[in-house]
């Protein structure tokens, strides 16, 4: 059968396995799907054996987006965007990137969050691979604003600036800020630091919040409790990133497949398996 793997370091928490399986049964697709532990110094290696020994094509998660960016030969237009990558196709001709993140985050915010974003004042937090992935797709789902706000407002500015003619012919407000100074009561704040992953406080401060703001970190599990109860005590919705995740894994199984598998099954059967792990 075709092989697939999601590629990364750690990777033997990854859920992609099993949205996967599930994706395939309900299409009727014949494959299977791996955890590729990749050593930090050894990326590329990995990713190259797993291709040469039958591999079809590969999820990338942290740390090597970027890195898959530069193995990637042709790249989609949201992946040349954002200069990172989380789905490689092995195609014959060159090997194919793509980024699924960000239309992930926006059909999960959308769809089973049922907060449509036109209009809407919106915060992502962080300014790496995440809100690189993230930022086209949320400024085509055309807000009134989104602010980039960053602990090294250089790097903020610079992505804001890479996007700037997307957001120009979409009407949407785009500006960078140090996270000392983000801004107050948006309509959305999304997470896209690493804070969540490393345990740390939540960086921003709660007047970035307004009762009703849905507040996502893109983090799933005990890393993402911590922002959510933090949104919740100020009064907003907060959500965890497993939405994201089986949202952007469709992009990827499409990309690969031609088929865009049904989320909403997978989505609840997923948040029952976590839920029942934590027991």
């Amino acid at each position: 059968m075709d092989r697939y793997a999601v590629a990364g370091n750690p990777v033997e928490h990854s859920q992609s396995p099993f949205i996967h399986a599930m994706f395939a049964q309900a299409t009727g697709q014949a494959l299977v799907y791996e955890r590729l532990l990749c050593p930090l110094d050894a990326f590329a290696d990995t990713v190259r054996r797993f291709a040469d020994e039958g591999g079809r094509g590969c999820n990338v998660t942290v740390p090597f987006k970027f890195g898959a960016f530069r193995l990637a030969a042709r790249h989609t237009g949201r992946a040349a965007l954002a200069e990172a990558v989380n789905t490689l196709r092995f195609d014959a001709g060159g090997w194919l990137g793509d980024n699924t993140d960000g239309a992930g985050l926006v059909q999960d915010i959308e769809r089973h969050a049922a907060c449509p974003l036109a209009g809407r004042r919106l915060l992502v937090i962080g300014a790496g691979g995440a809100a690189a992935g993230a930022l086209g797709p949320l400024l085509e789902a055309r807000p009134a604003e989104v602010c980039i706000a960053n602990r090294t407002l250089d790097k903020a500015q610079a992505l804001a600036q890479r996007h700037a003619p997307l957001a120009a012919t979409h009407g949407v407000a785009l500006h960078a800020r140090p996270l000392a100074a983000a801004g107050a009561a948006y309509d959305v704040v999304v997470n896209a630091s690493a804070s969540s992953m490393q345990g740390a406080p939540v960086p921003v401060d709660a007047a970035v919040l307004r009762p009703g703001t849905l507040a996502l970190d893109m983090m799933y599990g005990a890393a993402a409790r911590p922002f959510m109860a933090w949104a919740e005590a100020h009064g907003a919705v907060g959500r965890d990133g497993l939405g994201m995740l089986v949202e952007q894994a469709a992009e990827s199984f499409a990309l690969w497949r031609g088929v865009r598998p049904d989320t909403v099954p997978v989505l609840a059967a997923l948040r029952l398996r976590l839920r029942e792990a934590a027991r």
